[in-house]
């Protein structure tokens, strides 16, 4: 897909930042349906070093600002850990660069907010996970991610209000299926139903946490595979990424947004639905994965309901993918027709999987 940015517009944005060396060029990066990414190539003293930038989406983050401040201060706090710990590591965290006033972000003339950090070298993420190693690795470095944060002083900024609040994502459905913007509603009136069969339970992790059985923590909130950057040399998970939702959130949500993302062998839109399913094994690299590293300060509650939280998350992004096909596909971008729907359809077929292995992955608590 062309880019809407010309090189020099590009060069222009980039020079908001502080980087050192002489532009030679910029392209569109990676696959996420919400921000606007490019790659930079930098010419240092004859050594070509990548940068990326990138612009935050403002339709979907309506306080950047906030957003850039908890990134700096998670960043920042991850960074006094790598270095605290006095031993060869490959271990990285985001290295933001700082803009001409010497914050982390910065406006272009249109008012849009613009980030850039320098490229991590040598590691890359997996849409589509391949072994429960992998699975492993993943799981342990998102675990650690949230045991190196357990002592940040303060609270973040809550950027998304809600954001895996799924009994309110739920009332957005029924709002949108009420509204029926684009006279869509008669033909998905199964997929509708799926949900409201399921929205009785949604509300479980909701009222452990008020319960105080499980505690807020500082999460990423959106653990897909792809966020989490794996050393080409190691296997090990170097560099948690893509950190925009990261806020106060409940430990659960992480887990299950990994096992939602990573134990389905099939496209996040597949349209043949037979090729959609919980890979077992694939479960059980992410349980035992995260128990090595979140093992260390999960309650027993958040421990038993871990099983629960694929599934309920699952549900979740499924129902929000709904949301948007009927409301005219505003808030995930989409490359081509009915692809929010298909979407939908996939994690639906995926949450069925879940139920249908409920009670083999529950035995694994046992163990």
């Amino acid at each position: 897909m062309p880019t809407p940015f010309s090189q020099n517009e590009i060069r222009r944005l980039i020079s908001m930042f502080e980087v050192y060396g002489d532009f030679l060029v910029g392209a569109p990066f990676g696959n996420g349906n919400v921000n606007d990414t490019f790659q930079l190539t930098f010419d240092q003293g004859g050594i070509r070093l990548h940068y990326i930038l990138q612009r935050i989406n403002s339709n979907v983050f309506k306080a950047p600002v906030k957003v850039m401040e908890n990134v700096a201060k998670v960043t920042s706090h991850i960074l006094k850990k790598i270095k605290a710990a006095h031993n060869e590591t490959r271990k990285r965290t985001i290295r933001l660069l700082k803009a001409l006033d010497g914050k982390p972000y910065a406006f272009d003339d249109l008012g849009n907010c613009w980030r850039a950090y320098v490229f991590v070298e040598h590691a890359r993420s997996y849409d589509v996970l391949e072994t429960p190693e992998q699975a492993f690795r993943i799981a342990q470095g998102f675990g650690e991610f949230q045991e190196q944060l357990n002592d940040l002083p303060g609270r973040l900024h809550e950027t998304i209000p809600d954001f895996h609040n799924t009994p309110k994502r739920i009332a957005q459905l029924e709002a949108a299926v009420k509204a029926d913007a684009c006279n869509r509603v008669k033909d998905v009136r199964k997929e509708i139903d799926f949900v409201l069969s399921r929205a009785a339970e949604t509300d479980t992790l909701l009222k452990l946490h008020a319960s105080g059985d499980i505690p807020e923590r500082i999460t990423h909130n959106d653990t897909k595979a792809n966020n989490i950057l794996i050393d080409d040399v190691t296997g090990e998970a170097v560099c948690v990424i893509d950190l925009d939702t990261v806020m106060p959130g409940l430990a659960l949500y992480d887990f299950g947004d990994m096992v939602r993302s990573g134990t389905n062998p099939a496209e996040e839109d597949e349209v043949d639905l037979n090729k959609v399913g919980m890979r077992f094994d694939m479960y059980q690299g992410f349980y035992e994965g995260f128990i090595d590293t979140a093992g260390k300060f999960l309650t027993p509650a958040e421990h038993e309901y871990l099983p629960f939280s694929g599934k309920l998350i699952t549900l979740e992004i499924g129902t929000r993918f709904l949301t948007d096909y009927l409301a005219g596909d505003i808030y995930f971008k989409t490359r081509r027709p009915n692809q929010n729907l298909d979407r939908c359809r996939t994690q639906f077929k995926l949450v069925e999987s879940m139920e249908a292995q409920m009670n083999h992955m529950k035995d694994l608590l046992l163990k």
